[in-house]
């Protein structure tokens, strides 16, 4: 099985930043892809970025030029910088990993963290 925990999220001024990170765990045999989602209120669940295991990287337009994905393969940790955070960013942000553990794939997701965005 594996677990996924997130850190990071908060509340920030329109303009800061922050960063969110991701920590997988587990019998892990391999990961494909790692991303972060994010869930506004009466709203769907909806991609921002992923970053798969050989370096590609794709982003929602409304965070490009802001949002940075990256992942740590040895500690098996994605992470993603937020810059010029604006209020339409406020959500519940998910982290979302896809691999194969113990012979069989898997998709696990986090349990999700806050990010406010005041104005």
């Amino acid at each position: 099985q594996v677990q996924l925990v997130e850190s990071g999220g908060g509340l920030v001024q329109a303009g800061g930043s922050l960063r969110l990170a991701c920590a997988a765990s587990g019998s892990i045999d391999q990961i494909y892809v790692m991303g972060w989602y994010r869930q506004a209120p009466e709203n769907e669940r909806d991609l921002v970025a992923l970053i798969s295991t050989g370096g590609y990287t794709r982003y929602v337009d409304s965070v490009k030029d802001r949002f940075t994905i990256s992942r740590n393969s040895a500690r098996d940790t994605v992470y993603l910088q937020m810059n010029s955070l604006k209020p339409e960013d406020t959500a519940v942000y998910f982290c979302n990993v896809v691999g194969r553990s113990l012979g069989a794939n898997f998709n696990s997701w986090g349990q999700g963290t806050q990010v406010t965005v005041s104005s």
